[in-house]
């Protein structure tokens, strides 16, 4: 069994408690709108579940965002989208850019084409420009890097804990409901 020294462990500690303030202070521009948070991934896929898990333990919270779990299919809520006429659209999905797993990082669409690695039928992308065809709001994907995305495989511990920096983040933005 290899261990880790401590500094180490700290070291990737320090380094994701800054990521989370970065990730914060980008957040922190959409507290008080009207904000839709879409999680798309698969559940059965391990890591790729990211997205809905967000959703559902969000849920729990009664934030002030409206949240949609589209789960594999995010071109089956396009009409639901549109309908509840968001200012802001940030989709939450299990994003491959290279990084350590467990990093939550935000990017705007047309980032998305060099970074995204996509297991849904549609992509995320053409997804969100069906979208921003028919209604104006400012979009922004918020991508957690996968460990794995084998079916069969279980959340991994890197991303469970980065979906519960990602919630705490999101109730800090969106306080729930009084």
């Amino acid at each position: 069994m290899r261990i880790k020294h401590p500094a180490i462990k700290n070291a990737a500690y320090v380094k994701f408690r800054a990521m989370d303030k970065q990730l914060f202070e980008h957040l922190k521009k959409f507290r008080g709108s009207r904000t839709l948070i879409v999680g798309i991934g698969n559940m059965l896929k391990g890591d790729d579940g990211a997205g809905p898990l967000v959703c559902e333990q969000l849920k729990n919270t009664k934030i002030t965002a409206d949240l949609i779990d589209a789960g594999t299919v995010p071109e089956n809520y396009i009409q639901p989208i549109i309908k509840k006429a968001p200012q802001n659209l940030l989709v939450i999905d299990a994003i491959d850019f290279g990084a350590i797993p467990g990093t939550i990082r935000i990017f705007e669409p047309g980032q998305l084409n060099s970074h995204a690695i996509s297991t849904h039928t549609l992509s995320p992308r053409l997804f969100v420009d069906m979208v921003s065809q028919n209604i104006k709001l400012d979009v922004y994907f918020i991508g957690i890097q996968p460990a794995q995305i084998r079916l069969g495989q279980s959340i991994s511990p890197q991303i469970s804990q980065a979906i519960q920096r990602l919630c705490r983040a999101l109730t800090d933005i969106f306080p729930p409901k009084q």
